[in-house]
């Protein structure tokens, strides 16, 4: 009992001294908040309503599924206020919740368990760095040091601007074009630490730089060229018996 005991704290004084290998930062979406708290800006009362081009957007939405199936319709009108808005406080759950006709509980389980839904405040431009395995070990740590020297800003934080909010995620699936991030909706692959300097000086210019590969690459094509499928297709009937 003695040993496992002296086993046991070893390795947690270990695990202490590690950096967690990339453990994921609080987020600002789902896995932010676990209980809403009234405050200034998010509360019952925060003003909210969809614009009229939203509307005709939300009536389009709703017309894709059947009658009585309005709920359905959670996801796409969450994501088309959280774009309007820039986030998701419960006012605007609410008023998803309304136009739906659902209770607000059904809105709150979705926006709460899809990390894609923010539920605090971010920046105009929300970078979301992956640091999981593949990217981890393509120096996805290079990429995070130069953000956070070029933002002044730690993960987890907004620049005083409301400019920029950097956060630490799990895996994009953009894994065969490791290190990358993601800006707003937009992926940014194949990346050095110059790279994503150069992309955050064109943000601050106003100018949103083309999502994809940094390093030439189309998109993720082998980068020392093909090494299969290399011809023409055969065309239908190829290797197939001439009696059949």
């Amino acid at each position: 009992m003695f040993l496992s005991a002296a086993v046991r704290s070893a390795v947690s004084q270990t695990a202490r001294q590690v950096r967690s290998l990339h453990r994921s930062a609080a987020r600002a979406g789902a896995g932010g908040i676990f209980v809403h708290r009234d405050t200034p800006d998010n509360n019952p009362d925060t003003p909210f309503e969809f614009t009229e081009e939203n509307k005709k957007r939300i009536e389009a939405i709703i017309s894709m599924y059947p009658d009585g199936h309005k709920q359905a319709a959670t996801i796409p009108v969450l994501d088309l206020a959280q774009r309007q808005y820039g986030w998701l406080p419960i006012s605007v759950m609410n008023k998803v919740a309304e136009v739906l006709e659902v209770p607000p509980m059904r809105v709150y389980e979705v926006a709460t368990f899809y990390t894609m839904f923010l539920r605090q405040p971010v920046g105009k431009y929300f970078i979301q760095i992956c640091t999981t395995t593949p990217c981890m070990l393509c120096n996805s740590d290079s990429i995070l040091e130069a953000i956070q020297n070029k933002l002044g800003i730690k993960v987890g934080e907004t620049t005083p601007d409301k400019m920029f909010t950097l956060i630490e995620v799990e895996c994009l699936g953009a894994c065969v074009n490791a290190p990358m991030v993601q800006i707003n909706d937009n992926y940014y692959e194949d990346l050095s630490p110059k790279d994503i300097e150069d992309i955050i000086d064109e943000l601050k210019a106003g100018r949103v730089p083309a999502p994809g590969p940094r390093n030439g690459r189309f998109s993720c094509e082998p980068a020392g060229g093909l090494t299969s499928l290399t011809e023409p297709p055969k065309g239908p009937g190829f290797g197939v018996r001439p009696d059949l």
